[in-house]
């Protein structure tokens, strides 16, 4: 044996972990029990002195955490990919040569492993509102555990129409998510897509129990809307709860993003009025320098000078056009919450209109979205030139005109309708195509007029929400 390397035997902490991972693939892919994984990784938990109620598909993460309160800390930050989660803080025993924290490892393997399950590993059948509640909670965990916001990810709870990475977990800074999680998104949206189909929600929202443990999301919205003209009595008064309470919760999000916006610039052809709160005091001491006395150490000021305040009153008109078909249903939704926060500002003239193969104009209720969405009807086909022939004669002064036009862009009449948005383009007033306004940030276009609006020269924005409501901000200012 002289001259060869010795065999290097993995670490005991490296075993646990792989047979960690085992029972997490063998779950996720089976829902049998597959009795060795499970007896070795119970041996596992309790060894590293977790409770075993960890590898319990029934119980939830809310459960365990009211039971064991020390796990809380380190589900926060457990999979941020810097190694400064909560988790990482844990026993450095079986610390190796090169600098890993197995034991830490380990444990946190066993956290992952049972909040991935929960939120993946969902069962077939029949949802109560029970069990949605249960895996909306359980989602929150994992963005939690990703360093992010309850919500955020998914796109469908009111934190992530405004919310990042809450930096709870993340040690010395926020992860960057578009490298970290690029699908998992979607995924999460996906899954409770899925477990709201396979809700009986109609009987749900007739039992004021059961539709009192539901908990708005964007999923659950569009069902909402989709069947909102098939419910009557208490479901349908349940329903309409159910969407005003997460319109305003979202809509509290949106504006604190819009509340700084200063409309107008400012008219300096008025005289500022002379009252103390306009007072610039900075530039009346620097005006006033050469009546300083230094034999007296006073500053004599002859004349004050006060902040103009007025702005032009030059009225700015905002028009959304919103494709309400099923793909856009997001985008709708924080839409028409966004237009209903901008008519609330002075000198803003709010124009809202929906359309699928039909237009209709909603700006008569723009200034209540409740309302708004209320009206919409969602589904069918695109047909964009309906929308453009109610929008065009609202152009009055293009220059003081903003069109945001929101759409994945998938129209039966691409080419009219791309003509008359490049004129619309070129009369002066500002155009935005916008391909998704969701939380999550996600969404796809149509790659014709993607490349179109680039050689246009008004390319299409798309990802979050905070990215339009920057826009707006910089062209009403």
């Amino acid at each position: 044996m002289t001259g060869q390397e010795p065999e290097v035997l993995p670490a005991p902490e490296d075993n646990r972990r792989q047979a960690l991972y085992w029972r997490l693939l063998a779950r996720l892919f089976d829902q049998e029990e597959q009795a060795t994984l499970e007896s070795a990784s119970l041996a596992v938990v309790e060894d590293i002195g977790l409770p075993a109620a960890l590898l319990d598909p029934h119980v939830s993460v809310d459960a365990l955490v009211q039971r064991h309160p020390e796990l809380a800390a380190e589900f926060e930050g457990l999979m941020v990919p810097t190694g400064a989660g909560a988790g990482a803080e844990t026993a450095s025993e079986g610390v190796g040569d090169d600098g890993r924290d197995r034991a830490a490892e380990v444990r946190r393997a066993a956290l992952a492993s049972k909040v991935l399950l929960n939120v993946f590993a969902s069962a077939p059948g029949t949802v109560t509102a029970g069990q949605l509640a249960r895996w909306q909670s359980d989602a929150a965990w994992l963005e939690r555990a990703f360093g992010c916001t309850p919500g955020s990810l998914r796109g469908g709870r009111p934190g992530g129409a405004g919310a990042g990475p809450s930096g709870s977990g993340g040690g010395g800074g926020t992860p960057d998510l578009s490298r970290l999680i690029p699908a998992i998104g979607p995924e999460l949206g996906a899954i409770e897509a899925d477990l709201v189909k396979r809700m009986h929600l109609r009987e749900v929202l007739a039992d004021p129990e059961l539709a009192a443990q539901l908990t708005p999301s964007m999923s659950l919205i569009e069902q909402l809307l989709r069947d909102k003209n098939n419910l009557s009595g208490l479901a349908l008064a349940n329903a309409k709860a159910l969407i005003r309470r997460f319109v305003d919760e979202v809509a509290e999000v949106l504006r604190t993003q819009v509340e700084k916006s200063a409309v107008g610039a400012l008219d300096r052809s008025v005289p500022p009025k002379r009252v103390f709160r306009n007072l610039d005091l900075d530039r009346t001491i620097w005006k006033n320098l050469t009546n300083w006395s230094p034999d007296e150490q006073r500053l004599y000021v002859d004349r004050l000078y006060y902040r103009h305040t007025a702005r032009k009153t030059t009225p700015q008109r905002l028009i959304v056009v919103v494709d309400q078909s099923g793909s856009m249903v997001d985008s709708m939704v924080n839409c028409t919450i966004l237009a209903s926060i901008f008519a609330g500002l002075p000198k803003v003239d709010v124009h809202l209109i929906a359309y699928d193969t039909q237009a209709l104009d909603l700006t008569p209720w723009v200034h209540d979205p409740f309302e708004t969405l209320l009206r919409t009807q969602l589904g069918g086909g695109t047909d964009g030139t309906v929308a453009m022939a109610l929008a065009q004669p609202k152009i009055a002064e293009p220059r003081n005109t903003v069109v945001v036009w929101i759409s994945d862009f998938y129209e039966w009449r691409s080419e009219p309708l791309f003509e008359s948005m490049a004129a619309l383009h070129r009369s002066g007033a500002k155009f935005i195509p916008v391909g998704s306004v969701t939380s999550s940030g996600r969404g796809s276009v149509n790659p014709w007029f993607r490349e179109r609006f680039k050689d246009l020269g008004t390319p299409v924005l798309s990802g979050h929400i905070r990215k339009l409501v920057h826009e707006l901000k910089t062209f009403l200012a």
